[in-house]
């Protein structure tokens, strides 16, 4: 958190709206690609939610990341992924709730016939247990195989091993669970 607070205050001061600095620019070119990723998965509706989503990608991604740097990564937590799952569901059921209205949710759930009730109220429960688990396994998964490749292997050859498991799957995973989460807020407003 000390990392992202002081890349924050490096990259937000001095922002100006003419002669941007090429700094100014990456960020804001970085911003809007992730703004316009999340307003083609959740359109015009769902615009509100973004703010939320970029937040999250960017947390789980620096959190999977920052084991390069030596430290435990914050998702190896279940606690932290059960914890970001939960918000997620929160905002995900909000958002249904908010489009459709107290009584255009709750008929949401005998979709696409009433037999199917119960099943669709124990996805509520279902939807956070599955984004906590997947984020959790993957990135315990990839920090089991990288200690079991630094036990057997020499030094210098784990290092493209954790280019993939640190840099690409810790980032394939925050991907993998904000995309679940837009999806989910997207057919929640549906």
């Amino acid at each position: 958190m000390a990392a992202l607070l002081v890349f924050s205050l490096v990259f937000l001061r001095n922002l100006q709206v003419e002669n941007v600095s090429k700094k100014q620019l990456a960020l804001e070119t970085a911003v809007g690609f992730l703004n316009d990723f999340f307003m083609d998965t959740l359109g015009k509706e769902g615009k509100r939610y973004i703010p939320y989503m970029i937040t999250v990608a960017i947390y789980i991604g620096i959190a999977n990341l920052i084991g390069l740097l030596g430290f435990k990564p914050p998702t190896k937590d279940l606690n932290v992924t059960a914890a970001l799952a939960l918000m997620s569901i929160v905002l995900i059921e909000y958002a249904g709730f908010h489009q459709k209205g107290l009584k255009g949710w709750l008929k949401s759930f005998a979709e696409p016939i009433p037999l199917i009730t119960p099943i669709n109220i124990l996805e509520i429960f279902i939807r956070p247990i599955s984004l906590c688990m997947r984020l959790f396994g993957n990135v315990i998964g990839a920090f089991v195989v990288m200690e079991l490749i630094k036990a057997v292997i020499p030094v210098i050859i784990p290092v493209p091993f954790s280019f993939y498991f640190d840099i690409f799957d810790g980032l394939i995973q925050a991907y993998v669970f904000v995309f679940l989460t837009s999806l989910f807020i997207k057919e929640a407003m549906e």
